[in-house]
């Protein structure tokens, strides 16, 4: 329910706008990078399911939470469960303490993932501990003697290796892609358009669209379409991911005829340039589908030529009249 209001607010916000936006699905964990990197220094969790106890504002931090901090462009950060067996090789990990901030960097995270691990040190200082707290760096696979390190493994009960990583099973295998497929919504319902290759001339304006990509959705609205329609259209797609089991997997992004995005024209065969409709055109088509929606014959309307007040043939004579 919380998603279907939330879409059927982004349709408003958007028609209000002109309907020039391009909407892009957000799911917890499977953040893109555009919008992570609108969070300074990252979006940080407020889940509390592995730590002790979380400070509210203006107290004092009282337990202890680790996170994880992985990522070379921007910061995606989660908490983990405070273990020593949540630690690898590959990130970077922050131990928050009552009284101090902990740095592991893993052998194999890149100098990013550190650096961007830092910004996030200084701001869980600056915020959760008022700026009176120490901070310790330990390197992996060093067995410094000094008190940063021993302090740091003393809360795990003592030194101990950490189990080399195990590869991905996704990275192993060959890259598999999907068929697209094409649906117009028709009432909420998809209806399968049979083709093997998709062509622009397909998509009509006064329909909405659903092209799955496999690894991403993509919904085209109509730019006759009425706001009504639209939140019809954007029902229908929060359905379809739902009982596809994709809520959590995979892109989801909804445009407006005319501002389609890249990535979405690149899996058409071919794609006209993108002409400049004038507005006061673009708004007679609209205002023609609101009439055909009620139920009014409307014919096309013919272009407007521009008058000749005065004829240019034969002969122009001028009187005055006192």
């Amino acid at each position: 329910e919380d998603c279907l209001m939330a879409s059927d607010k982004a349709i408003e916000l958007d028609a209000a706008l002109g309907s020039h936006a391009i909407q892009c699905r957000e799911t917890q964990g499977e953040e893109s990078d555009k919008f992570l990197s609108y969070f300074k220094p990252c979006i940080i969790p407020v889940q509390g399911s592995f730590s002790s106890h979380w400070r509210r504002s203006g107290d004092e931090c009282d337990g202890t939470t680790m996170f994880r901090c992985e990522g070379e462009h921007v910061a995606r950060l989660r908490e983990v469960p405070f273990s020593r067996s949540s630690l690898d090789h590959k990130a970077a990990f922050i131990v928050d303490t009552p009284s101090k901030i902990f740095l592991f960097s893993g052998c194999n995270s890149c100098i990013q993932t550190r650096a961007m691990a830092l910004d996030v040190i200084k701001h869980l200082r600056e915020n959760r501990h008022c700026g009176r707290c120490e901070i310790g760096i330990i390197e992996d696979g060093k067995l410094a003697s000094d008190s940063d390190a021993g302090e740091f493994w003393n809360l795990f009960g003592g030194y101990a290796p950490i189990p080399r990583d195990v590869p991905d099973a996704a990275n192993g295998g060959p890259m598999t892609t999907s068929p697209k497929k094409l649906f117009w919504i028709n009432k909420r319902i998809l209806v399968p358009m049979e083709t093997h290759v998709l062509e622009r001339e397909m998509l009509k304006s006064d329909r909405s669209y659903i092209l799955d990509c496999g690894t991403e959705i993509f919904l085209w609205i109509g730019m006759t379409t009425l706001v009504s329609e639209k939140k019809t259209s954007a029902t229908a797609l929060e359905e379809y991911v739902h009982l596809q089991g994709r809520s959590s997997i995979g892109r989801t992004v909804i445009m407006t005829e005319g501002h389609e995005i890249v990535d979405f024209k690149l899996h058409f065969q071919h794609w006209p340039k993108n002409v400049v409709q004038k507005l006061y055109e673009a708004g007679r088509q609209k205002v023609a589908a609101i009439f055909k929606h009620q139920g009014y014959d409307v014919a096309e309307i013919p272009d407007d030529k521009p008058r000749q007040l005065i004829s240019s043939n034969g002969c122009l004579k001028v009187k005055f009249i006192a």
